[in-house]
């Protein structure tokens, strides 16, 4: 992983935007006072990553992430791995209650030569390219996949934060194995053994299904073929014989129907013969129609009656008068009594209100003369004051004034000053003035509520006489309208009269329906016996016209008794010269019965003779039986013998991929033992770790001027001291100097050694330190910078630097210095 561009805003000191451009910095180092956020920049890429920086604590020190008062942190990494360029962005926010939260955050997979100042001009994330991860939760994955490594491990062997740069060298030998197999990519050879081991099992399955199929074709031998070849040719004579005999049993059976059916139509003629019969209640049935119509003549006369009737009562009705003008001139006389009672009221209230109106605009005109007075008082009181300060200012002035000088007022001598008055003229006045005010705003109160009251009652008045002057109109409208009317005695007398009418007509009304329903009954009986007779007829003709093939004798249509028996007597002549004919066709039946008998047999024969069981067939379709039944027979050998020659086929097939199956699970089994033991991972792993081994000596020696080796013994670490006659030592026994110089040996071996031995995307491209360069002297801080310079030269590694030694700084060709003032911390670039 080489990063290439960090943006940064609001994140722990750097509040403003910042942005760190690595394009072109194969070899820089972060240079800054104590405090001034060096190792921020590096918290920023472990945090837009992994979430996490490993001086927080972990993830839960998120809240780290934010500047001071500042609400949202931004952070964006754009970096290169294994070929193809990244960018990853994360954001967190603090809500209403104070809690951080991550609220965004992702991974997208940038297109081929993207320009990368095109993120100064403020793109989307969609538009930066492919979209790996889109939640915080998708980014753990997606960004182990691009880097290759986990947190813990990117934080031992990319990044090397401070309190963690010897995590490496003091790493447990598991913990440190996992490290290297996730460089190596070693994971591949274990799905290598799984995927063999699958393929293995795959190929077991399938040969167990082939197995099985070969146990069912064990019956499709080249006999078992021939055999069915045979039954073949036996079945095809079958279905050419039963052809040749069927058309006889066909010639037979066509005259045994041609019998069937004479016999049968004169079985049918009989029955039809036999079921001519007198019907029942015919006699009845004419009677009724006589009696209908009587009872219909009688509700006709009885509907005429009830109808001249209501007619003479609806006259008597019409004459009594119009009861509706008669309640109208009823309604009128009420209303007049009601008004006339209600006139004394209304002149009695519109007499109180003018009583009242008249008070109430008398005490509001006292009011008004009040208040003028008031008025005039207030304004006497005001020139009063305006008197009284002239004469206190000149009294204020005598107290400045000496016998025989001039007044300051009018410039002449003075030759007697005036007793200055002991009390002021201005209080007094201003007490009478206060005094006066108030009576004047008590006058004007009382002068506006009696003059509102008045209005109220003035308003009152006017509606009461309004309403008075419509009484007494319509009151007139209403003696007019009852001049020329009849007396109210004599209205009731009429209308009761017009009631005892309209009762009668009621009744009348109700008599001349039920007269018309019992017409109506009755006239539904006639129709419904006509339609009887009707009915009668209409079946007899239906048994007349289905004996007119025969030749019944004509009908007499005036009396329908007389042709019912006509028609039955001829009937019975009729079934007694059937009955002979009948007897003489059932002989012809049964002979001819026996002759198809005998042709069928004769087939069913030839199934028997070919151990073919003989179809079950009705005698209606028994030629189309045989003939199908012998063909079936035939297609079902010839189907049999071609399904023997197909699986025959298939049993061959089937041994061939036998063979196949088994050479491939042998050979999947055999790989998949050969890695399931681990020789051959921890073979590479072995190699690795001497290789990592070799090279950090080698470093650790120009680092310790030939002091101290570096050599592993079953995955632990241990130093050589030629200095003290080889003594051999743990790594945890070195002071803080040597650990530093062993591990910066480590860190750089794993950067120039494992990357190029890497199957995967975990491709250490990048190293940075963060620590320990101030405990170096003079001469190891000299052999640290060549180093670092040599391994820098060969241009395919990033080595940066976090220091604040100024010697060492100096030989770096690019610098990013980190200042901080009272609001921000801000990176510039000095150097190349």
């Amino acid at each position: 992983m080489r990063p290439l561009r960090l943006d940064m805003s609001g994140f722990t000191v750097f509040r403003d935007q910042t942005t760190v451009d690595f394009t072109d910095a194969d070899y820089f180092a972060l240079v800054g006072p104590t405090g001034s956020g060096k190792s921020t920049v590096l918290d920023a890429i472990c945090f837009v990553l992994y979430g996490q920086v490993p001086r927080w604590g972990g993830a839960r020190g998120i809240g780290n992430a934010l500047a001071p008062s500042a609400v949202e942190a931004r952070v964006r990494l754009v970096f290169e791995s294994a070929g193809d360029r990244y960018v990853a962005t994360r954001v967190v926010r603090r809500d209403g209650r104070g809690n951080v939260k991550t609220s965004g955050a992702g991974l997208q997979l940038m297109p081929p030569g993207f320009d990368v100042t095109k993120l100064d001009t403020g793109m989307d994330l969609e538009d930066l390219g492919e979209v790996l991860a889109g939640v915080p939760a998708e980014m753990d994955a997606a960004v182990q996949v691009a880097v290759g490594l986990p947190y813990e491990q990117f934080t031992s062997c990319v990044v090397l934060p401070q309190g963690q740069f010897a995590d490496f060298l003091h790493a447990k030998p598991a913990t440190r194995q996992q490290i290297l197999i996730n460089l190596l990519g070693l994971q591949m050879y274990e799905r290598v053994q799984v995927k063999a081991a699958e393929k293995g099992k795959a190929a077991d399955a399938k040969l167990s299904v082939v197995d099985q199929s070969l146990v069912a074709l064990e019956d499709a031998t080249d006999e078992a073929v021939e055999t069915a070849a045979a039954r073949l040719a036996r079945m095809r004579e079958l279905t050419g014989a039963v052809e040749a005999a069927v058309p006889g049993l066909r010639a037979a059976r066509a005259a045994e129907e041609a019998a069937r059916g004479t016999r049968d139509t004169l079985d049918a003629e009989l029955a039809l013969i036999t079921s001519v019969r007198t019907p029942d209640g015919l006699a009845e049935a004419t009677g009724a129609i006589t009696a209908a119509r009587d009872a219909a003549t009688r509700a006709a006369e009885a509907v005429h009656e009830a109808e001249e009737f209501e007619e003479k009562v609806r006259g008597e009705l019409v004459a009594a008068g119009d009861a509706g003008s008669l309640r109208l001139a009823l309604d009128r006389h009420t209303e007049l009594e009601r008004l006339t009672e209600q006139e004394g009221w209304f002149a009695g209230k519109v007499s109180v209100a003018e009583v009242e109106c008249r008070d109430a605009r008398t005490s509001a005109d006292l009011a008004e003369s009040e208040h003028t007075g008031a008025q005039q008082l207030l304004e006497q009181a005001r020139q009063d004051y305006r008197d009284a300060q002239q004469r206190d200012r000149a009294a204020a002035l005598r107290g400045h004034l000496t016998a025989g000088d001039n007044c300051p007022v009018c410039e002449q001598q003075v030759t007697v000053v005036p007793e200055v008055p002991r009390e002021s003229a201005v209080r007094l006045a201003e007490e009478t003035g206060t005094a006066a005010r108030e009576a004047a705003e008590l006058a004007t109160a009382r002068w506006r509520q009696r003059d509102a009251v008045a209005r109220d009652l003035e308003s009152d008045l006017e509606r009461k006489r309004g309403q008075y002057e419509h009484h007494l109109s319509r009151l007139a409208e209403v003696r007019k309208a009852v001049q020329g009317l009849p007396g109210v005695a004599a209205i009731e007398q009429r209308l009761a009269e017009f009631g005892r009418l309209q009762g009668r007509l009621e009744d009348a009304t109700a008599a001349v329906r039920a007269a018309r329903d019992g017409l109506r009954s009755a006239q539904a009986a006639v129709r419904a016996a006509e339609e009887q007779q009707r009915t009668a007829w209409r079946r007899f003709d239906a048994v007349r016209d289905g004996l007119a093939r025969f030749v019944p004798p004509p009908a007499d249509r005036d009396d329908l008794a007389r042709a019912w028996q006509a028609l039955v007597e001829w009937a019975r002549a009729e079934h007694d010269a059937r009955t002979v004919r009948r007897e003489e066709a059932q002989a012809a039946v049964l002979a001819a019965h026996e002759a198809t008998a005998g042709a069928h047999a004769a087939i069913v024969a030839l199934f028997t003779d070919a151990e073919v069981q003989p179809p079950a067939a009705s005698p209606q379709d028994a030629e189309a039986t045989l003939i199908r039944a012998a063909a079936v027979t035939a297609e079902r050998a010839e189907a049999a013998w071609q399904r023997l020659v197909e699986r025959r086929e298939q049993a061959r097939e089937q041994q061939e991929q036998r063979m196949s199956l088994l050479l491939e699970s042998r050979v999947a089994k055999s790989l998949a033992g050969h890695l399931r033991a681990n020789n051959f991972e921890r073979w590479l792993l072995e190699e690795a770790l001497d290789m990592l081994v070799d090279g950090a000596s080698r470093i650790l020696r120009e680092l310790t001027g030939g002091q101290y080796e570096l050599v592993h013994d079953k995955g632990e670490f241990f130093v050589i001291d030629h200095h003290d006659a080889g003594l051999r030592r743990g790594v945890r026994t070195l002071s803080g100097g040597e650990t530093f110089q062993a591990s910066l040996a480590l860190a750089l071996a794993l950067s120039e050694q494992l990357a190029g031995m890497s199957t995967t995307a975990a491709s250490l491209e990048s190293i940075v330190l963060d620590e320990g360069f101030g405990t170096l002297d003079a001469a190891t801080l000299d052999v640290v910078a060549a180093t670092l310079e040599n391994l820098a030269a060969r241009g395919d590694r990033m080595v940066g630097l976090v220091t604040h030694v100024h010697a060492l700084a100096e030989r770096v060709p690019v610098r990013f210095e980190v200042h901080k003032d009272a609001r921000t911390a801000y990176v510039e670039r000095v150097g190349l």
